[in-house]
């Protein structure tokens, strides 16, 4: 059975319903935002109106595009329901948490429902078969539970919950379009209270809140241990309850505590009496621009939760998080953390420690899968690991000896497991990946669209070659991958000859290249700390070396005779985004923040970016009667010499990419999605480029005009000298130089790039950005 969703109507325009329709735009999908009409209101659609418009102010942004707010439309259940509802493919519910409300208003839905709609609720809690069990039968098998987390642009999670009578073949369709089309990471649930992660999270964070209160630690020393230190979002648990609302989280808690009469840890889900002091405040989070943390002014203070007074955030410091900040991955940082003796250390082997055996309690009553428990834990809340995969991290022998050393129950899940023989949850080899649940050992099954890299290299002779900084892999089907492996995946020698090879030897064995990886972030960049200390032993012959190769690695994959896709996700920043520019095609993810920085730290694009920018500006106006070609090369100027950082896919491709190029909505498809666009191109008679000779440089009359703004810039006390010297630098490669208007070669534009790198970076003052940039991670005015 297939779905074609192509209009949705959300009911609820609260902070959920508003940016769940802003998600689904950004999709392509039709979407109309409906609420209630206020009492006395003269536009009876003010509340959707309103939370249309607010999507601008939100932060983050939950709009992939600006102009995304213009395609919602807004109105109300009195005047739009029957006439947004009668060709709806798709109703979703995200009213107040009611089990009252919601049925009084499907009640007003259902008459007008299409006979194939899909209709379903965002509940965190109600049971989806009470909320079903008021609606026609025809209706209930095609009604679901669909909980999205906040905030559903950045939290992948979508738990699917069926009720009694739900259609399952209606319900795997809508699955799939959920992970293709809506990008969402989808963990099916059974119909049990607070469903799987907000069971999980209400005891991690109830825990999480009872031992700070044990130990006397405070709001800030939380967050330092429970964010990226254990590879959990920056947000960690105080900012990310502010983001959903404290006020919620104590619901969804209340909720369960009402819901599980017969949990022994039960008692965790009562809020402690700060937060219902915060709620009797309405320090509520970000809807109410206080709770956890507070902004005053540029100042950021955080909550005394004995004191109920927001004071200047204080730096926490463990000596465990120190010792172990080295360790390797998040699981190695973790396993060597809960093994220290200070506060910190206490307090994550506590929490920790009780959450994952927690977890294993509940398994098969909320799952018959710990795979799907993980993932919701991954996925919902940003955890690194969840509860199965932190318990191999950790050692699932160790925890169990020391849980019950310290007088807690081991849970019979983690005992079959132990006395099996198996020492960990999930394990691989060349057969295939594994995992233990309830019923034992059972293969781990492949995701459709997904591919594994782990699993992939781990075939006998699929990594071709391999160096410090990248390999070169055998996808499989015709397609070899260039994957970046570096710390922060950040660009070098072995990078740049690894990319080179990659290109020359790539006809050899494959039909099509990708490049892409499956780490944080695509790449950060250039290793700057390299070619810092490169400068300062001048050791000049040696970076124009290095600059000549990665120029020619860029120009040997644009010209490439098999094509060549780009997978670029996360943050794809200076080197990273020239790459993407040099492909044949680019497959970005949706959130892909792209940018050419290197004028924030002194330098220019010199990998061919400055080049790229400047052809494709000249090459939008080719042939068109009386085009302006300086409008767009200004535009490139704009990009570059502001260090512009697009905020997601679908902008990077506005600013820097081509109509061509496209994104992927589920960022675990990426590499799947770029080998199917990279096979497309091959099966339709790929032919390679080759370097360009005649292109155009609009030479001495731009730049005068491009030096005049900078000039008044400076004068005007909007940039520094530094900046000015860095701006001209720019201007003087997009003109082609200071010289008559004509044409030149592609490779006079990268002479150009590299002349004017080598000179800044020989400067005191662009060294000296650099240096700041390494130490603090911020950019220096000087």
């Amino acid at each position: 059975m297939s779905l074609s969703i192509r209009k949705a109507v959300v009911l609820g325009a609260g902070t959920m319903g508003a940016q769940v329709a802003a998600h689904l735009a950004a999709q392509g999908i039709d979407v109309a935002l409906l609420d209630l009409v206020p009492d006395g209101a003269t536009d009876k659609s003010v509340l959707a109106r309103r939370a249309a418009e607010n999507l601008k102010k939100m932060k983050p942004s939950p709009l992939a595009l600006p102009e995304l707010v213009g395609t919602i439309r807004p109105g109300n259940f009195d005047d739009d329901l029957a006439r947004e509802l009668k060709d709806a493919d798709w109703v979703f519910e995200a009213v107040l948490e009611d089990l009252a409300v919601k049925q009084a208003l499907f009640a007003r839905v259902v008459p007008h429902l299409k006979k194939t709609a899909v209709l379903s609720t965002n509940t965190s809690g109600l049971p989806i078969a009470q909320v079903a069990s008021a609606l026609p039968a025809d209706v209930q098998r095609r009604f679901l539970g669909t909980h999205f987390f906040n905030p559903p642009r950045y939290l992948k999670l979508l738990e699917t919950i069926p009720g009694p009578h739900t259609d399952l073949a209606l319900l795997q369709a809508m699955e799939r379009f959920c992970e293709q089309v809506v990008g969402k990471g989808v963990v099916r649930c059974k119909d049990t209270p607070n469903f799987i992660a907000n069971r999980i999270g209400s005891y991690g964070l109830g825990k999480a809140l009872s031992v700070m209160q044990e130990l006397e630690l405070s709001v800030e020393e939380i967050d330092a241990l429970t964010g990226p230190a254990i590879g959990r979002a920056k947000s960690a648990t105080f900012r990310t309850a502010d983001i959903a609302g404290v006020d919620i989280c104590v619901k969804v808690a209340q909720n369960l505590y009402d819901a599980v009469p017969g949990d022994p840890e039960r008692a965790l889900f009562q809020p402690p009496a700060f937060m219902k002091a915060m709620l009797e405040k309405k320090w509520l989070g970000d809807k109410t621009g206080i709770g956890f943390y507070k902004k005053e002014g540029k100042e950021i203070l955080a909550l005394d939760w004995k004191t109920l007074e927001h004071k200047p955030r204080s730096k926490p410091k463990f000596a465990s998080l120190e010792a172990a900040k080295d360790a390797g991955d998040a699981g190695a940082r973790l396993a060597q953390i809960v093994q220290g003796s200070d506060k910190g250390a206490q307090f994550l082997w506590q929490v920790l420690s009780a959450t994952s055996l927690y977890a294993a309690t509940l398994v098969p009553e909320i799952s018959d899968d710990v795979t799907a428990v993980d993932r919701a834990m991954e996925w919902g809340y940003a955890w690194g690991l969840g509860p199965f995969r932190l318990l191999d991290a950790i050692g699932v022998k160790v925890v169990a000896e020391r849980a019950a050393k310290e007088g807690r129950a081991v849970p019979k899940l983690i005992s079959d497991l132990l006395a099996s023989g198996r020492t960990s949850f999930y394990a691989a080899d060349d057969k295939g990946a594994t995992v233990f649940g309830p019923t034992g050992v059972t293969p781990l099954p492949p995701r459709d669209g997904v591919v594994e890299l782990p699993v992939v290299k781990a075939r006998a002779g699929a990594v071709l070659k391999k160096n410090a900084g990248a390999s070169f892999v055998d996808l499989g089907d015709g397609v070899g991958l260039v994957e970046f492996h570096s710390k922060m995946n950040s660009l070098g020698t072995d990078t740049f000859s690894m990319l080179a090879h990659a290109a020359k030897e790539g006809r050899n064995h494959f039909d099509a290249l990708v490049i892409g990886n499956q780490g944080d972030n695509f790449t950060v960049g250039a290793n700057l700390m390299l070619a810092l200390l490169a400068a300062q032993e001048e050791e000049w012959d040696e970076l124009e070396l290095s600059i000549r190769q990665f120029q020619r690695a860029n120009m040997a994959l644009k010209c490439a005779d098999i094509p060549v896709v780009v997978a670029p996700f996360g943050l794809t920043l200076g080197g990273g985004c020239e790459i993407a520019l040099h492909g044949s095609r680019v497959r970005l993810s949706a959130e892909t923040y792209m940018g050419l920085v290197e004028v924030g730290v002194g330098l220019i694009p010199a990998g061919g970016g400055t080049k790229e920018m400047a052809l494709r500006a000249l090459d939008r106006v080719a042939g068109v009667e009386g085009a302006d070609a300086f409008a767009f090369v200004k535009r490139a100027f704009d990009l570059i010499a502001f260090g512009k950082v697009a905020t997601s896919g679908a902008e990077a491709r506005q600013w820097f990419l081509n109509p061509a190029d496209s994104v992927s909505p589920h960022p675990d498809r990426l590499l799947g999605d770029a080998k199917q666009v990279a096979l497309g191109l091959a099966r339709a008679g790929y032919r390679p480029a080759s370097p360009r000779a005649g292109v155009l440089a609009l030479g001495r009359p731009a730049l005068s005009i491009f030096k005049m703004g900078i000039y008044n810039a400076q004068r005007g006390g909007q940039i520094s000298d530094h900046d000015a010297l860095i701006a001209g630098k720019v201007a003087h490669i997009l003109c082609g130089g200071d010289r008559a208007p004509g044409l030149v070669s592609e490779q006079h534009y990268l002479d150009l790039e590299r002349e004017a790198f080598l000179s800044l970076l020989g400067t005191r003052k662009s060294q000296e950005r650099i240096g700041h940039m390494l130490k603090t991670g911020k950019p220096l005015r000087n």
